[in-house]
């Protein structure tokens, strides 16, 4: 394991949290929402010294090494691989990580960079002239084409089938791939995708994943098909152009969410750079926080059919729910977003997008065109469906300012609205993990910290303190245990092997000590653990010599001078000491 060590000592686990999740620095900590739930007030945090990521929230944990697994959803080896590729550092020839699970999605891995340099080949041949002209209508440049990777199945069947026997893929690899099927009669494979404009879809790292393929003849059905789930894909877990647009989104603190891939292809082509897209399937929660870790504020421009609208209502609920900050845009003459930059370029767009209303003004549009606002029933009937989107606001405050937004709209009273929100939707709560019921001192603080940060304070704190009977009393009693054996055997004393010996509840308290804001105003300089042992030693001291002069009292009492005669032996030899 020790490339396993080198690779840690030489990554900095604050730039790799940062690429997911917008921090702020806090003394030697930073902080910001967590990437692995949703939360309002930022519970998570990652400690620059000691290298580690830790939220308050849920309870998720661990070096950079797990960040990258949980983010990504890799395997252990795949995380190790690609934090070594992103910092240059060179992997061993031969590994022990590898499984059979890693290796079977490396081999998928390299199915699909196979699949999409064939598709590209087809789209420049001949075969892919119905394609090109496809692309030449939308008004798709060849440079844009190629920027996306977009390229062309053939109506064979066979393309990939082929190169993937070339390669020597196994059976079940090919049938896991998701990119060819089995023939249900006879045997061999063929491809999945045909006669299709093919759309590479990769993961926020980067990684092809899947592909979407457009229909090119007509009455070819579905219009649009996307690859199933794979051991490399979960619908649910991308958002189509993330790994190009977060930067952007970064940046200008806004997402803009499109209904499909021509959409973000135009828009991007145009300038703007922050549009992304589901990928076939209604927008989810985890596809929410994804965009989440990189900005609280979205713009959702669905195209403008009854179809869109409704996706949009869905997806605006889906957005509340995981605390969003919603603006709906609908653009006028009924274009969707690729067709309105370019009759109208990017900065009409971008004003559109800047100008965009809050999605309570959409909805209320939407109920007052659906329902008829002058009967009673009407305006019940637009409540009614208004409160699916309203009803996912957890804040109580911005609840009740929608309550009188609403209850003005439909003129109907403010606390009819507010009994129905108290029937729909009840209060949430964070979820926290369970707090460490014995709180840690300021000496237990002080003396954890200057021991994990100081080699020195290391070998001068724990035997001395090994010793003694205050550690019994501590609340990190079993954390100091854990450093006893740590030295006894020899091992490093670090963070993360500490933690790795410690119940996850001892785990929550020593990263409590470590995130302390208490802790950071505090010295943990070796001076400052000896001052804190001596001042425990002196402590230790007094509570003997009070525990034996109540002995000498009791023996005195009980008329045992013999006994008594000793223990003031004792307590004289302790003076003295």
């Amino acid at each position: 394991m020790e490339f396993v060590e080198q690779l840690k000592s030489s990554v900095d686990i604050v730039e790799v949290v940062g690429q997911y999740v917008r921090l702020k620095k806090a003394g030697t900590r930073w902080v910001g929402l967590c990437p692995f739930h949703t939360e309002k007030t930022p519970s998570f945090g990652v400690h620059a010294v000691h290298q580690f990521y830790k939220c308050f929230g849920c309870g998720a944990g661990g070096d950079v090494i797990r960040f990258v697994m949980e983010i990504e959803g890799l395997t252990f080896y795949e995380a190790l691989k690609q934090l070594a590729e992103r910092h240059g550092i060179p992997m061993p020839k031969r590994s022990d990580y590898s499984d059979p699970q890693t290796k079977l999605r490396a081999a998928l891995y390299r199915m699909h960079e196979i699949a999409r340099d064939v598709f590209r080949s087809a789209l420049a041949s001949g075969a892919g002239d119905e394609a090109r002209a496809y692309l030449a209508k939308r008004g798709v440049a060849p440079a844009t084409a190629a920027e996306f990777e977009l390229g062309y199945a053939d109506g064979g069947g066979q393309a990939l089938v082929r190169a993937f026997e070339k390669e020597r893929f196994a059976p079940e690899e090919m049938e896991a791939s998701g990119l060819v099927l089995k023939r249900e009669q006879g045997s061999g494979f063929f491809d999945r995708f045909r006669n299709r404009l093919m759309f590479p879809i990769r993961n926020e790292a980067g990684k092809i994943i899947a592909f979407g393929g457009r229909a090119l003849a007509a009455g070819q059905e579905p219009k649009y098909l996307n690859s199933p789930e794979t051991e490399i894909y979960r619908k649910g877990r991308v958002l189509y152009n993330l790994d190009r647009a977060k930067e952007s989104i970064r940046k200008g603190d806004r997402a803009v969410l499109v209904e499909g891939y021509m959409d973000v292809i135009g828009v991007w082509a145009a300038g703007v750079h922050q549009a992304v897209a589901t990928c076939g399937t209604a927008l989810r929660p985890e596809q929410v926080r994804l965009l989440r870790r990189h900005t609280e504020r979205i713009v959702v421009n669905f195209d403008p059919d009854e179809a869109g609208m409704k996706a949009a209502e869905r997806s605006i609920e889906t957005l509340l729910e995981e605390r969003m900050r919603v603006r709906v845009l609908e653009l006028e003459g009924g274009l969707d977003p690729d067709e309105y930059v370019k009759a109208n370029g990017a900065e009409a767009y971008r004003a559109h997008l800047d100008k965009a209303p809050g999605y309570f003004n959409w909805l209320a549009d939407r109920a007052r065109a659906r329902f008829d606002m002058n009967t009673v029933e009407g305006r019940v009937a637009g409540l009614q469906f208004l409160l699916p989107a309203i009803q996912r606001l957890s804040d109580k405050l911005e609840r009740a300012a929608v309550a009188d937004e609403v209850a003005g709209y439909l003129r109907l009273e403010r606390g009819l609205v507010l009994e129905n929100f108290r029937r729909a939707a009840a209060e949430r709560r964070e979820k926290t993990i369970e707090q460490p019921k014995e709180p840690a001192r300021p000496v237990e603080r002080i003396l954890i910290n200057a021991i994990l940060s100081s080699e020195e304070a290391c070998r001068a704190v724990l035997p001395r303190l090994k010793s003694m009977a205050a550690v019994q009393q501590f609340a990190t009693r079993r954390i100091f245990h854990a450093l006893f054996a740590m030295q006894d055997a020899g091992a490093p004393i670090r963070f993360s092997e500490l933690s790795g010996r410690l119940e996850e509840q001892d785990q929550n308290l020593l990263a409590a000590v470590v995130f302390s804001d208490k802790g950071e105003q505090e010295d943990h300089s070796p001076e400052r653990a000896l001052e804190c042992l001596r001042t425990l030693e002196g402590q230790e001291m007094e509570s003997r010599r009070a525990a034996l002069k109540a002995q000498i009292r009791e023996a005195e009492r009980a008329g045992m001078l013999e006994e008594a005669m000793r223990l003031m032996s004792d307590l004289n030899h302790l003076d003295r000491a």
